[in-house]
């Protein structure tokens, strides 16, 4: 009889649980994707959210600058100014509680999505057989379970609620500035221009760098593990200063990445292209005062919408990082996932009283088809209550004997 495991992307698994969700496994973005949409009605609350708080965010410059054209008004209008400054506390009461729905919408979303994939995860790992389990390296394995999946949840809240709200602030200069003059749309136009492709240019580069993070994280907790579940062997071996010294390669391994991604965020161009549609942007407005096109008060509100890019060019440095990893953890959450096993349900069973004995008749056992058996032939029985001793040199089977068992 022979029993050959191996690992592939096949949907076999030891057990099904049945009435269960299943998600698209086609890629990372699709899975993440279809496990999100579960939740569309917070995602609703998010979006109007996100779009109330841009919305109200360009009435403050916008009310502002009335203020300023009654105040320079000869004679001054404190009628105006009074109105303006009692508009922008009842907008600004009104979004607050309207962030409060969006950041709550966030963050149920971002808890969810991770209670649902470690979820999915563990159900995985529990259909699994033991070959694939001695294959894996433990400490991989819980740094996917454990950090890769919090990342998920770090990607949503604040990850993409970040996003969501900054693509909103990017809209409102390029709508609110029409009421002033069409001309002044150019300059916020051109940034969003810019912006898009500095930050193509910048995820790009980022993507590869934030998957070496996971990857250095993983082989440093695998390391960790095995040592650590070693201990007594190292000691007996007088091998402490080796395995300091291999620690510390990878230790070296992930801190290097890590602080490679630093380097990248440290050249985020739409820091630089802020600045410049600022001086551009308020010498357009300038000019088109001086021609008697706009007032005092819209240059002070059109300056104060400019000033809403700041926002999303500020949150992007972090937020599209932490989108990128939440990415890179999804990848490797769903290479473990699909890595299924070519074992039979039995879903017969077998029926017979159970005697207590122990039977390999002509077992043969291999962790890989590619690779030669780590068990060949394996033939013995043992009765009831025998007590049996497994001996032989180390790598000769002992350990997988006993795990077939």
């Amino acid at each position: 009889m022979a029993l050959l495991t191996s690992v592939s992307s096949s949907n076999y698994a030891e057990f099904a649980v049945p009435d269960r969700y299943h998600a698209n496994r086609q890629g990372p973005k699709r899975w993440l994707f279809s496990h999100a949409m579960r939740y569309w009605h917070l995602w609703v609350l998010l979006i109007i959210g996100a779009f109330s708080n841009a919305l109200l965010a360009s009435a403050i410059p916008i009310l502002t600058g009335q203020a300023f054209n009654g105040i320079l008004a000869d004679p001054p209008m404190l009628n105006i100014l009074l109105r303006s400054a009692v508009l922008i506390l009842l907008s600004q009461l009104l979004r607050s509680g309207l962030q409060l729905m969006r950041n709550f919408s966030a963050e149920l979303i971002g808890q969810r999505l991770e209670r649902d994939i470690r979820d999915e995860l563990y159900v995985s790992l529990l259909g699994k057989d033991m070959s694939f389990h001695s294959l894996q390296p433990v400490g991989d394995t819980m740094a996917r379970a454990t950090n890769d999946v919090r990342e998920i949840n770090f990607m949503m809240n604040p990850g993409v609620n970040l996003v969501i709200g900054s693509l909103n602030f990017m809209f409102m200069p390029l709508i609110m500035a029409l009421r002033y003059h069409p001309s002044l749309i150019l300059t916020p136009a051109l940034y969003s221009l810019f912006y898009v492709l500095a930050l193509s240019q910048y995820l790009h580069e980022l993507d590869p760098i934030t998957t070496k993070v996971r990857e250095t994280f993983g082989h440093m907790n695998t390391r960790l593990a095995e040592v650590l579940d070693g201990i007594e062997t190292v000691k007996g071996a007088a091998q402490e200063e080796q395995e300091v010294r291999r620690f510390e390669k990878v230790a070296r391994a992930y801190r290097n990445a890590f602080v490679h991604q630093g380097d990248v965020e440290a050249r985020f161009l739409p820091l630089l292209l802020l600045a410049l549609a600022n001086a551009a942007g308020f010498l357009h407005a300038v000019i088109l005062f001086r021609r008697g096109l706009i007032n005092v008060g819209d240059v002070v509100a059109y300056m104060g919408l400019l000033q809403l890019l700041g926002f999303p060019t500020f949150v992007s440095l972090f937020a599209y990082a932490r989108v990128s990893s939440g990415v890179s953890a999804g990848r490797r959450i769903l290479e473990l996932i699909n890595a299924e096993t070519h074992i039979d349900q039995n879903a017969q069973g077998y029926v017979g009283a159970m005697r207590g004995e122990v039977a390999f008749r002509d077992v043969s056992f291999a962790y890989h088809e590619d690779v030669g058996p780590a068990l060949e032939d394996i033939r013995f029985h043992v009765q009831p209550g025998q007590r049996v001793a497994i001996v032989g040199q180390t790598g000769a089977g002992k350990t997988t004997l006993v795990k077939l068992i």
